[in-house]
């Protein structure tokens, strides 16, 4: 298995985005994530996205985290926000998803975050086990579906 990071829109990378998007109108039947994304967040030293890609070269996982600072949708300053972490189905269960987190805490503690934040939800069991077996803890709801009765939200201190 191979990680590395890659650009947001870059080839492999919509093809996962787009893998997430319909397994989340799957669970919660709202067409996927609405949240704002822009390439660019992803830009170091802002950002980071990584792919994981299998021995055939075959791109099976991803992740990314972006800066956020202090704003109007409740993140803090220092913060890191998790997004788009993504295993497709037929790897799960081989602990990809918690290779991925990993290297994404540790690029945005070299980069200066001092906490790495994610909004996840109900319907995503096995997101919010993961996270909590990282050490990740509830926090207040940030971004954009802190008013959303089936958002959580957690934060691990890097």
């Amino acid at each position: 298995m191979e990680i590395r990071p890659v650009p947001y829109d870059h080839p492999d990378a919509v093809k996962l985005d787009a893998a997430v998007q319909a397994e989340y109108d799957i669970r919660y039947g709202d067409g996927g994530d609405a949240t704002p994304m822009d390439p660019a967040d992803f830009r170091p030293p802002n950002g980071i996205y990584l792919i994981a890609y299998d021995a055939l070269g075959v791109p099976v996982a991803s992740g990314g985290w972006r800066v956020q600072d202090a704003n109007e949708e409740g993140n803090r300053d220092g913060d890191a926000e998790l997004k788009r972490m993504y295993v497709v189905e037929e790897m799960r269960g081989r602990g990809l998803a918690r290779r991925v987190l990993a290297a994404l805490e540790e690029d945005a503690r070299a980069a200066g975050r001092v906490r790495m934040v994610l909004e996840t939800g109900t319907k995503q069991p096995e997101a919010i086990a993961l996270y909590a077996s990282s050490g990740y803890e509830p926090c207040e709801k940030f971004g954009y579906y802190r008013f959303h009765e089936d958002s959580r939200c957690y934060a691990k201190t890097l």
